[in-house]
């Protein structure tokens, strides 16, 4: 049976607690039994007349129970344990890594005010539906670096998302597949289980294949936001050039690297089924990392409780007759 296979003891190094509960047990069995002490000194026929306060024979003796009371307290204490349950430290534990393109594209203002600044603007929505979880934030354009390592404090992502635009970049062009790699890296040395939030317009073609050998390596969850308008949407004319959504070849992307696609609203659907996923994702990747095994030891308390009880009973310590 599963049950029997798995059974052990969280901490089975208590158990050597056993040992030196059986000395004392059997010295207060010694202690107790008044023969013990006077058998070598006075015959039996005598001695049962000497006794005061003698127990009949068949009643249940103090130092049994005690016997029994400590044994199952020692483990109780030992943690028994044959099945897995969630570790309630988990869900504060799981972080997300946003991965942000910041390329000139990214300035096009025919999602208002800029696809940049409604990329910071989603970002503060989407903290805000995670209150307490760690995150973190990677710029990227033709290279990738981290912006701001794991924190818990959203305001710092909110003010260097903010103050991230193309001109601070080192190079031009889309580093999605570096992105990936630094966000992943994140995550493993911080030893959290969590996923990765891709934010960009257009994802390059000739990522595809580092990405699909990043994704086959990890088994952190991706989601790519895709923030860009389908054509035929008017675009101010001061606005910079750029590709307006190409629908199939982000899909395609996403379908390679196994990632969950969002495209960008007016509204807060966007973010309320980004939230979602990415609660969805960290549940399902820390079914294994996140588990520990039950401590079934508290089962025993109503038992332990119960043997207690016979101590406070009168005349069970002493006897008066």
């Amino acid at each position: 049976m599963q049950i029997i296979t798995d059974f052990h003891f969280l901490r089975f190094w208590l158990l050597i607690l056993l040992l030196p509960a059986a000395l004392l047990l059997w010295y207060a069995w010694r202690a107790e039994n008044a023969r013990s002490g006077m058998q070598s000194l006075i015959a039996d026929h005598l001695l049962e007349h000497l006794l005061v306060g003698q127990r009949s024979q068949g009643k249940i003796r103090p130092v049994y129970v005690l016997a029994a009371f400590w044994s199952i307290g020692i483990i109780a204490l030992a943690g028994p344990s044959w099945q897995k349950e969630p570790s309630p430290f988990t869900e504060d534990s799981a972080g997300l890594v946003i991965a942000l393109k910041v390329s000139p594209t990214m300035l096009a203002q025919d999602i208002q005010p800029s696809r940049l600044e409604r990329a910071t603007q989603k970002i503060h929505d989407l903290l805000e539906l995670r209150p307490g979880a760690r995150t973190a934030l990677i710029a990227y354009a033709g290279s990738a670096h981290l912006t701001m390592p794991l924190t818990v404090d959203p305001s710092i992502i909110d003010m260097f998302s903010q103050a991230l635009t193309p001109e601070i970049m080192p190079e031009t062009g889309d580093a999605a597949a570096d992105a990936l790699k630094l966000a992943g890296s994140l995550l493993t040395k911080a030893g959290i289980p969590g996923s990765i939030l891709l934010i960009a317009d257009e994802i390059a073609g000739d990522q595809l294949g580092e990405m699909l050998t990043f994704s086959k390596k990890s088994e952190i969850p991706i989601h790519i936001y895709a923030i860009a308008a389908d054509k035929g949407v008017i675009v101010p004319s001061d606005s910079p050039p750029a590709p307006a959504l190409n629908m199939v070849a982000m899909q395609k992307a996403a379908d390679t690297i196994n990632a969950s696609l969002t495209i960008v609203s007016p509204d807060d659907r966007d973010v309320q089924k980004l939230s979602q996923r990415i609660k969805t994702s960290i549940s399902t990747a820390k079914q294994n990392q996140g588990e520990r095994w039950q401590d079934a030891g508290y089962w025993l308390l109503p038992l332990l409780l119960a043997l207690a009880l016979f101590f406070v009973r009168r005349g069970w310590i002493v006897v008066y007759e």
